[in-house]
């Protein structure tokens, strides 16, 4: 991408939906708008060429040939949504035309300005427009004329009238004045039945972010004021029955692409609140992450046989030859598992999960003695802010609507984004506690509130606090590469971790004191670091490949040559791919070419492969197999669905159906991911994020008589905007430049260190 480009924030004045699936750059004044799966250019054409473009209609430009399946419904409907809003407003404007001569003769005018407008729902009766049959009626047709509703309809018509002055302008023309035709719109009424209807069944409160939540409003809405309401029963008969279909047919269609591209097993663990352990696999590919199955494991979750034997029959069941890796948590019991499984399927690897490996980083960072210090001194300000709703109001005033406490993907990498957050508002948060404003409240008297005057104000505090965000920032990056669901990652995992290496020995410089975070991280990341996919991955990526200045490390040249034997057995096929490696090398053919020498920074990978690679078949194909992996278990938010509702149904045909049911949500919710695009913004206070933020939220002790002032209702909504700080750049556009420090390349323990484990205290 050209240098001269500029990333602009989408905000979220931008509703269109089409705006989640594109980036926008400035180059000077001119705007330009790339897909996300193609990564085609605009440079001009709007929003509405964008639909066209990602729902693959003929039209102004060119269709997109990497739009996931949903993505292009999606667009299909928005687009014949357009449609339909256009034929509502002539309907409209004709119907106006037939109400008298007067709005006849603005008929055109009104229809432009109402489309958008009018509540589908309402019909007429809210613009105040009389009805044709109730304008041509004739007392002797209605001989129910003295009827109390009759009359009462018409006084309001009347006053509907009366509200509608019409005027003349320069032309001549009859118009309508706009505000009195069409009152503002509200939607209030609409939205308190939709938040008593979610109240009343206890639904979370960001089911509103679903995108079938806005489908299934829209369909309501164009069915009319009419429309019927699906019974209990169609609900658990033919609708969920379409459901499955539906659900298995995207399925089907995901599975076509595993042949070229392979996929990955995720083997995903955890616990439910009434201590049973369930698992679930799931199969990743770039055409989306498919929930295969879940099941109680509580009774095998600790023997080695019965994982091995269940895992064996995922594999089984999906196919050998179309299995990459099978990633699992890195526990001993499943590395016991996993040697099992390459010993039975010698052409698939097992790997340990990378985003777990970075959580642990991270939580061994957090227990250094200096890192927990600064971390409880930033909780202390905190927990005083989120407990008092005075203070957070003002709070969110000096911040532009920021949030302090940054909820993230685990506890340990929030201890670490909430810092970084700090850091970004240090000096919003300092002009707050120097203010007049800080000074007349009363709580900025109590112990807590002086607290954090000192600490805010304390320049080591904020010293040691941007040391740290140096130190981390990189290992946030790469667990957010780890676990993309949009980006497969085994291309850029092997340089995230390079980096990660590389920012710390430049925030330290001195070898003894670098050396003692090298040491946690290769304590957890050892297994990754030296395993073959990963290596292959780096190697394989052109944009790292060619960037390497010096030689291919010996280790990452081993990592490829295991590849090539273990997911390549015909003999006669890994040596055309030997020789193939050569003319990668030496970018041979139309690997020179400047379209492709441009294309291995805007390119995926793999798709760079894909393009380029015809004149080395073997080497891409191989290529392409290891670059659509990811590198971390991806799962879907839990299952709403109690499992022991599932478990404890005696009824065999009640327990397929909930079986059915599982299979359906887990699905909607994975295929959500490539559907939408909006950054994370969830509220602190929030139940659904109080698993991660709990240090930094809660009191600190439980005399919560103190807390005088924690009304949530005194909280100010509209200062809210948790979007501000979010990263906005593609973390692995970040990941380029040169590879030639071999230190980094080494995982190798410094000698002098080895004996600092107590003092570390890295947990086993």
């Amino acid at each position: 991408m050209g240098s001269n480009l500029e990333l602009v924030p989408i905000t979220p004045l931008k509703r269109d939906p089409a705006w989640k699936h594109v980036q926008m750059f400035k180059s000077g004044e001119k705007v330009q708008m790339k897909c996300i799966y193609c990564l085609k250019m605009f440079k001009g054409g709007g929003i509405y060429r964008i639909k066209e473009h990602l729902a693959c209609q003929k039209g102004n430009g060119s269709t997109c040939s990497h739009v996931p399946h949903d993505v292009r419904l999606h667009m299909q409907e928005v687009l014949d949504g357009v449609g339909v809003k256009s034929r509502k407003k002539r309907k409209i404007g004709d119907e106006i035309v037939n109400v008298s001569p007067l709005a006849a003769s603005a008929a055109a005018v009104a229809a432009n300005r109402i489309v958008n407008l009018v509540d589908v729902n309402q019909g007429f009766e809210s613009i105040g427009v009389q009805s044709p049959v109730e304008h041509n009626a004739s007392p002797a047709a209605h001989p129910e004329e003295g009827n109390g509703k009759i009359v009462e309809r018409r006084k309001k018509i009347r006053a509907s009238r009366n509200k509608a002055p019409i005027y003349t302008d320069t032309e001549g023309a009859v118009a309508i004045e706009e505000t009195a035709l069409v009152p503002k719109r509200t939607d209030n009424h609409i939205h308190m039945a939709i938040g008593r209807f979610l109240y009343d069944i206890g639904a979370p409160f960001d089911a509103v972010n679903s995108i079938y939540f806005q489908q299934m409003v829209e369909a309501i809405a164009s069915g009319g004021s009419g429309v019927q309401c699906p019974s209990h029963h169609e609900l658990r008969g033919w609708i969920l029955k379409n459901s499955v279909e539906e659900v298995k047919n995207d399925i089907d269609r995901c599975k076509m692409t595993w042949g070229r591209t392979g996929c990955s097993i995720l083997a995903d663990q955890w616990t439910t609140e009434t201590g049973r352990i369930l698992m679930s696999f799931l199969a990743y590919c770039p055409g989306g992450i498919v929930f295969l199955k879940s099941l109680d494991a509580t009774e095998i979750s600790t023997s080695e046989e019965f994982l091995y034997e269940l895992i064996k029959q995922v594999v089984e069941e999906i196919g050998v030859g179309q299995v990459v890796q099978v990633i699992m948590s890195g526990e001993e019991q499943y590395t016991a598992v996993g040697s099992r499984l390459t010993d039975t399927f010698p052409s698939l690897y097992w790997s340990p999960c990378a985003a777990h490996c970075i959580d642990l980083i991270l939580q061994d960072f957090g227990d250094l003695e200096w890192i927990s210090i600064v971390i409880e001194q930033a909780k202390s300000v905190t927990r005083f802010v989120y407990n008092y709703s005075a203070i957070l109001n003002m709070v969110r005033r000096y911040t532009s609507g920021n949030d302090i406490v940054d909820p993230s993907f685990s506890r340990f990498a929030t201890n670490f984004t909430t810092l970084k957050r700090m850091v970004d508002l240090k000096y919003n948060l300092q002009d707050m506690v120097t203010s007049q404003e800080w000074m007349d409240c009363p709580y900025s008297k109590k112990t807590a509130g002086l607290e954090m005057l000192d600490c805010l104000s304390n320049q080591t505090f904020w010293s040691s606090c941007d040391m740290i965000v140096r130190l981390t920032a990189p290992l946030l990056r790469l667990r957010r590469i780890a676990a993309s669901e949009m980006r497969p990652a085994m291309g850029y995992i092997y340089a995230g971790m390079y980096r990660a290496k590389e920012a710390i020995k430049k925030a330290l410089v001195k070898r003894e004191e670098y050396m003692v975070y090298w040491n946690i991280i290769h304590h957890r990341w050892e297994k990754l670091w030296h395993h073959p996919l990963h290596a292959a991955g780096f190697y394989l990526n052109p944009k790292f490949f060619y960037r390497n200045q010096g030689d291919i490390p010996s280790e990452i040249l081993s990592g490829v040559f295991d590849c090539i034997e273990t997911l390549v057995p015909d003999t006669r096929v890994q040596d055309k791919i030997m020789k193939e490696v050569n003319l990668y090398q030496t970018a041979a053919g139309d690997l020179g070419r400047k379209m492709a020498v441009r294309a291995r920074d805007n390119m995926l990978p793999s798709e760079w492969w894909s393009t380029y690679g015809a004149g080395i078949p073997n080497l891409s194909r191989l290529a392409i197999r290891i670059l659509n992996q990811t590198s971390s278990v991806m799962s879907c938010k839990r299952n709403q669905i109690p499992f022991e509702q599932i478990m404890n149904t005696r009824n065999y045909i009640e327990r397929q159906h909930l079986t059915d049911l599982v299979f359906v949500h887990s699905n909607l919710r994975l295929r959500q991911i490539y559907m939408s695009k909006e950054q994370d913004s969830r509220d602190p206070l929030s139940f659904n994020s109080i698993g991660n933020v709990e240090d930094w939220i809660r009191p600190r002790d439980l005399e919560l008589e103190e807390y005088g002032n924690s009304d949530w209702m005194e909280l100010d909504p509209s200062s809210v905007n948790t979007m501000l700080l979010q990263p906005l750049n593609d973390e692995a556009e970040e990941l380029g430049e040169g590879f030639d420090d071999h230190e980094i390349f080494s995982s190798q323990e410094d000698d002098e260190d080895e004996n600092t484990g107590d003092k570390l205290a890295i947990s086993e």
